[in-house]
């Protein structure tokens, strides 16, 4: 009698498994209204509207929260807002996705640089350095905004006197 309860737990958990991944898309098919969303909010970003560009990539994670290259242009909006955190926590986002997504790498090394993080902004450097050894664009744009250095963490504060 207790063999066969075990029995039926195991059987009823297999099945409801197996019926949960037959409804599932592959990890390459990405919603076309996700992408639909993502072309919005590139268009957005490139015109300035930081906003809009923001509120459409968020829905087309949303739509689909595979979507990679949404989470990629989510940190170009997060960095041209000058929010490098959020930024980097953006491209950590779709590292998760693939580890070898060489946008991702490149945008999160601009956002090291510019919190001053040059020694991890390197280490990206050399993943690039890996993944194209006989170079490519994400290459070529973080090693340039490497050896232009941090424009964010030099800036220093306006001294401002105290007052009690």
């Amino acid at each position: 009698m207790r063999l066969l309860s075990n029995v039926m737990i195991a059987a009823i958990a297999t099945a409801c498994v197996a019926t949960s991944a037959i409804g599932q898309r592959p990890d390459d098919q990405i919603s076309p209204r996700s992408m639909e969303l993502l072309a919005k909010g590139n268009a957005h970003l490139a015109a300035g509207r930081f906003v809009e560009a923001d509120e459409a990539l968020e829905t087309a994670l949303a739509v689909d929260p595979r979507n990679r290259a949404a989470y990629n242009s989510l940190a170009r909006v997060a960095q041209r807002e000058r929010l490098f955190g959020q930024s980097i926590r953006y491209t950590r986002k779709a590292l998760l996705l693939e580890p070898n997504d060489r946008d991702a790498i490149a945008i999160q090394g601009e956002a090291m640089v510019e919190l001053g993080a040059l020694a991890k902004a390197k280490e990206n450097q050399a993943k690039l350095q890996k993944l194209c050894p006989t170079g490519c664009a994400q290459l070529a744009e973080l090693s340039a905004t490497i050896t232009r250095g941090p424009s964010v963490a030099s800036a220093t504060a306006p001294e401002v006197s105290k007052k009690n």
